[in-house]
């Protein structure tokens, strides 16, 4: 059974240990830590060795989202492979290698499985997610302690990411931060709904910790972005306009004066003048033909001996220019089904479960779905899909037990 927060059910210190142990690989935890090579090929090669897990699900009725998620992989997967055919000049299997970094989608099937199979309650797949938010700053506070300086790396390949790196935001810690973040964002649903100074304490610590030790300026956008959008709808008469105030001058602080900053402007430091000829370079690739500009030309594969870089003769970089990075790849049409991808996990958690359920750990979640929105102008969703396959299993998850056991069944006094 899944009983609600409330529900004096002690959770099970196994199905916790098998949470714990799984979420960092389905959450992409270790998915671009070059440096730790064994648990990066085992992150590479996760989406397919936990897909028999998948096979659970069809012992129940089919779950929301099932058949776009499935639809929107073949889309995704398929064409672009066939339209690298015409623009790069690589057969499509070769294509299809390209397209590996979609395959986390798939988790949506493979993680609902295993949550099917454990029945956790969501008491414990919040203490689940919390504790690995937990682990990851906790990680960046000892890593950032007994890391010497030496292991920053301050020169490494335009389009690398070293877990240690320094530039001219001084030394970073490029952390994971999934757990982290969903982590910030329940203890602010904490703070807005019973005015918990220790919930807010934590926040903050969490969101100065990424400031300053990850320093990565698409992130604090996102996270400062959703602080604001959800002081303002959770609150009402004075009390709105002066947490959302509070929280806007932050961000206004932080663009002014903080990391931030360098995110503003056309010098060096912005790496605009890079993005800016990319940009000119993928919209003049893509031309006036309609045909490209709908199903997107595709991209060489990092299994072929050529690059975009070598072809454009310039550091090309699709991640680069988010949305025409995805247009340019998978067409106007492939956007819409990444974006369709977001919406319809807003949309689920909006119409089925906070109708039924007011969980402060769903609606963390759904807030992560949002910032992924929000940032999605700096930091494509392509990046990392398996993130909001996590998420979109667990609301499909919820979902299920709602249908076999009635929405009365539910009561939440979080």
């Amino acid at each position: 059974m899944i009983p609600a927060n409330a529900d004096v059910t002690p959770s099970r210190p196994g199905v916790i240990a098998i949470l714990l142990a799984a979420l960092p690989m389905f959450g992409q935890i270790f998915h671009y830590m070059k440096d730790l090579m064994p648990l990066w090929a085992l992150s590479k090669a996760f989406p397919i060795l936990s897909l028999p897990l998948a096979l659970v699900v069809f012992r129940y009725p089919m779950a929301p989202m099932s058949r776009q998620v499935l639809l929107s992989f073949l889309w995704l997967t398929i064409v672009p492979s066939f339209a690298g055919i015409f623009y790069f000049n690589q057969d499509f299997f070769t294509g299809l290698a390209a397209q590996v970094k979609l395959l986390p989608m798939l988790y949506f099937f493979s993680f609902l499985g295993l949550l099917l199979m454990l029945q956790p309650t969501l008491r414990e797949m919040q203490m689940g997610f919390l504790l690995c938010g937990l682990i990851t700053f906790a990680s960046l506070i000892v890593l950032w302690a007994v890391i010497p300086q030496a292991w920053y790396n301050e020169h490494y390949p335009v389009g690398g990411g070293p877990l240690f790196s320094a530039d001219h935001r001084g030394n970073r810690i490029r952390m994971p931060m999934f757990f982290g973040i969903i982590a910030i964002f329940y203890y602010y649903r904490c703070f807005l709904r019973e005015r918990r100074l220790g919930a807010l304490l934590a926040v903050v610590a969490g969101v100065f910790l990424t400031m300053e030790l990850v320093k990565t300026r698409a992130m604090l956008v996102g996270i400062l972005g959703v602080i604001v959008l959800n002081s303002f709808f959770a609150t009402r008469g004075f009390l709105r306009y002066l947490i959302s105030g509070i929280a806007l001058a932050a961000v206004v602080g932080l663009l002014a004066f903080g990391n931030l900053g360098t995110l503003i402007g056309d010098s060096a430091a912005t790496g605009f003048d890079m993005r800016f000829e990319t940009i000119l370079k993928a919209s003049d690739f893509l031309g006036i033909s309609a045909m490209r500009w709908l199903f997107g030309v595709g991209t060489i594969s990092p299994t072929s001996s050529d690059s975009l870089s070598a072809f454009f003769n310039h550091f090309f970089f699709l991640a680069d220019i988010a949305w025409l990075g995805v247009i340019f790849e998978f067409g106007l049409i492939g956007a819409l089904l990444f974006l369709f991808y977001e919406i319809r996990g807003l949309l689920l958690y909006q119409t089925v479960i906070q109708r039924n359920i007011d969980s402060h750990f769903l609606g963390s979640l759904r807030d992560y779905l949002l910032y992924v929105l929000l940032i999605s102008n700096l930091y494509p969703p392509t990046l990392s899909p398996g993130e909001t396959a996590v998420i979109l299993s667990v609301f499909a998850y919820v979902w299920l037990w709602l249908q076999q056991h009635g929405s009365d069944w539910w009561k939440e006094t979080e």
